[in-house]
């Protein structure tokens, strides 16, 4: 049996694409997912607890879902917002796969899906969604956060869900103290025991 995780870059597992039913933004949508991804069942709780609690993200301009998955998350970024330019990143060749042919069953034609490297350098983004891949582990994670939050514009917003159990406090208490003064990070709410975060950017 392959040893897959959702972070896994080319999953070895059969794919196994399956149909599911599921809302983004007011749409009811029929979506592909496949084994060797996160979530293949449908929307997992902590994105669901980011949909149900995060302000509309800027109307126009770059948005970013940073590990996009199937592509939940971008997907209601793009419905909200069809003037801005959405990208999706993620390193699974699978979920780019998902991601890309999910985006247009739902017409979503302001969405890039992407592998990191290959988002323009100087781009930044005015709002920022993520529930980010907890479980690769805190350093990785933390390089993550750390090659994305920096990109945001000044006034731009991020917003994070983590679970208390996974960390969310001490991930809150790590921003703070790593984004330093240009940044101020807060908790927006809590929820079925998740935490979201909120990361302004105030300066340059």
């Amino acid at each position: 049996m392959a040893n897959d995780h959702y972070f896994s870059a080319t999953p070895e597992s059969q794919a196994r694409p399956r149909q599911i039913a599921v809302t983004l933004a007011g749409r009811s949508l029929s979506l592909t997912t496949a084994a060797g991804v996160f979530s293949p069942d449908g929307l997992d709780r902590g994105t669901r607890v980011l949909l149900n609690s995060v302000p509309p993200p800027a109307h126009d301009g770059a948005l970013l879902d940073v590990g996009c998955g199937w592509g939940p998350i971008a997907i209601t970024m793009a419905i909200h917002s069809p003037e801005a330019q959405v990208w999706g990143v993620d390193v699974n060749e699978r979920v780019l796969d998902l991601a890309r042919r999910n985006a247009s069953t739902a017409g979503a034609t302001n969405v890039s899906i992407a592998l990191p490297a290959d988002v323009p350098a100087g781009l930044r983004f005015r709002t920022i969604w993520s529930n980010p891949p907890i479980r690769v582990g805190k350093d990785e994670l933390h390089d993550i956060l750390m090659t994305w939050l920096p990109r945001l514009e000044v006034s731009g917003d991020a917003w994070l869900v983590v679970s208390k159990d996974l960390g969310g406090d001490s991930l809150q208490r790590w921003l703070h103290d790593t984004l330093g003064a240009s940044f101020h990070v807060t908790r927006a709410t809590t929820d079925k025991g998740f935490r979201v975060l909120r990361v302004h950017r105030t300066a340059e």
